[in-house]
Formats: structure tokens, sequence, C-alpha cells
């Protein structure tokens, strides 16, 4: 069974319910997540022994975040604990023509002080084989750079697969560092690139579109700059509204390139995490099927996870296979 490590924030959500906005209620509800948490739950879900590493508050919110984790099975043994408060962010969930928004409360929050004489990296990746990272991680803070830094340094010396979802958010760089530079900093080590062409564009400074053709050149050009870039896989959105989208994906491999049938959602939950759910299926995929099946499996549990209110995908193995077996009428399972 493979060891998986991944390491970000621990966020709390807090949301009115249904498609409130705050102005509306004053009743809201609370989700644990975090974009590398909601991969590690997701994974977890799947089979895997997962460990996340993080930096929390020290406080009965902490405890219960930690309790949250170890509820899906979840390794909390390399999560330390700070003064500082546990991040939050706000969200308000949109309809049709209406888009969600979010807020952020995260600049002062226990794991944006973390720093790397925090982390014992040898012991958190100590019968590793996969580790995940995301560009979101990064922009919280140098500690927060410079500790993830040096896990990547570590796990690419031990040979582990690495792979990154490079997507950030530009609001949270506020320390000085520009987001493209250390993005481009930290693809040295990177082995599976999840992302597609803006984030490529980001990397490269290039222009390239958003064909197929053009996907096929700059990834080729991304393996070139990168040689330690083995495949790319990009999740693609198609968005009639807020609450009708559609899902596929599509690979270069360094072989082959393979594009998935899209998937239709006509009334989705909730959008929050979805990314994080292709990732997780995608990695899931990787080190139990070929490429292409990896990605439709990987796109299927992307498309899950929007019936899901919520961070987190709690789509199993089975429900997965169920999806891309043709069974998309939601008939009771009995």
């Amino acid at each position: 069974m493979s060891k998986i490590v991944t390491f970000g924030e621990v966020l709390m959500r807090l949301s009115p319910l249904g498609n409130k906005k705050f102005k509306q209620t004053n009743v809201l509800e609370y989700y644990f997540g975090g974009t590398e948490v909601n991969v590690s739950i997701s994974l977890a879900n799947f089979g895997h022994k997962v460990k996340h590493i993080s930096c929390i508050s020290d406080d009965f919110i902490g405890d219960t975040a930690i309790a949250y984790l170890r509820s899906y099975n979840v390794d909390t043994r390399n999560i330390y604990r700070s003064h500082r408060p546990l991040g939050l962010y706000y969200l308000e969930v949109g309809a049709v023509m209406r888009p969600s928004t979010i807020s952020y409360n995260r600049s002062s929050s226990a794991f944006s002080g973390v720093t790397p004489e925090k982390v014992d990296w040898e012991s958190a990746l100590k019968g590793c084989n996969w580790m995940h990272w995301t560009g979101i991680t990064p922009g919280l803070s140098q500690g927060a750079y410079d500790t993830l830094k040096e896990g990547l340094i570590q796990a690419k010396a031990k040979g582990i697969t690495i792979s990154s979802d490079p997507t950030y958010r530009g609001g949270l760089w506020k320390y000085g560092v520009e987001p493209q530079d250390a993005i481009r900093d930290l693809m040295q080590y990177v082995t599976i690139f999840m992302g597609g062409i803006d984030e490529i564009n980001e990397i490269l400074g290039t222009d390239y579109g958003y064909g197929n053709e053009d996907f096929i050149t700059a990834s080729k050009q991304l393996i070139e700059a990168y040689p330690n870039v083995e495949k790319v896989f990009d999740k693609i959105r198609i968005a009639i509204n807020a609450s009708w989208q559609k899902i596929k994906g599509r690979m270069w491999n360094g072989i082959e390139f393979k594009e998935t049938e899209a998937i239709e959602i006509t009334h989705i939950v909730d959008r929050i995490g979805t990314g994080d759910a292709f990732a997780a299926g995608l990695i899931y995929g990787l080190l139990n099927y070929d490429d292409f099946k990896a990605m439709e499996f990987a796109s299927a549990a992307c498309a899950l996870k929007h019936t899901f209110p919520g961070d987190i995908n709690y789509a199993t193995v089975t429900d997965v296979e169920h999806l891309l077996s043709g069974n998309t009428g939601g008939r009771v399972l009995r």
C-alpha cells in the first residue's frame, strides 16, 4: 500500500446555509478543509495511507481539526501546534448566474508561522513514496515556502514521486516574493504536473492558447525546461453557469496525447475542493492504473465532488467506478 504525504494549511470554512449571503442570516455552518487536506482525506477514502503535515492552533478548535482528520484515518503525528489561530475563510455559495465569493483570514494563522525547524521531514517522509503540494502553500509566508522547499529537497533525494498543482491565489503573496519566481524554483522537484495552459504560461512566460495543439506544445516545452517532469495533466472545466458545468481531462505523458469524454454536472451542490478531488483521483489512478484510466478516474472523482457539501470529496473507489461504468442517472442503490 502506498504512503502519501501532503503539506499545507488546515482551514475552517464558515458559510451561510444554502445559497444565502452573509447579510441574509446569522446562522453559519462550518467545515474543515484546505487544498492539501482535501487531497489527503480523499486519498484516505480511496484506501491509501496518508499523512498530513501542518501547523495548527493549540486550542479546542485545533483539537477538533485534528479529530476530524483522524476520523478519516489521516496520520496527524507530524502536525505541530501554535499559539496563533487556525486559518479561516468565508464563503457565500453562488447559484446559476451568481458566482460564489470567498474572503480569506489566514495571514496571521498558525500555519503562516511555520518554519523549517518545526518540521521533522526525515520522520515525516519515512516510508513515503509520494508527496503532493500546491501553489497555495508557498504563498502564505516565507516560512511556509522555505519549509515546503526543504521537504521537497528531501523527498527528491529519497526518490519519492512528487506531484504538484501549481495553481495559486495571487492575493496571498504579501511577503516580498513574486509567485512566478517561487513556483519556478519549486518546479525543479516536480515529477507529475497537474496544471493547464494558464499555469504553464505563468511558469514559462509564454502565451499559449487553450487548444489541444497548444497544450501539447506547451507541455513539451515545460518538460524540456524541467526534465524531472514526466507527465502533464490538465483538468478542463466547461462552465454553462455556476450550477451547471462539465468536467474532462487531457494529458501529455511524454509519449502521447489523450483526452477524456466530458462529464456533465447539471446541478452543482458545492464547487469547493473539486480541483483537489481531481488531484487525489489522479494520484490514486496513477498508482493503480495506466495514465488514461487514471485521468478518467480523476475526472469522475472531480465530478462526484460537486455533489457533496463542504470541502471534502467523500466518494469511495466504488462510487467513482460506478460513475465510470456509465451510471449517471442517480438511481437508488439497494
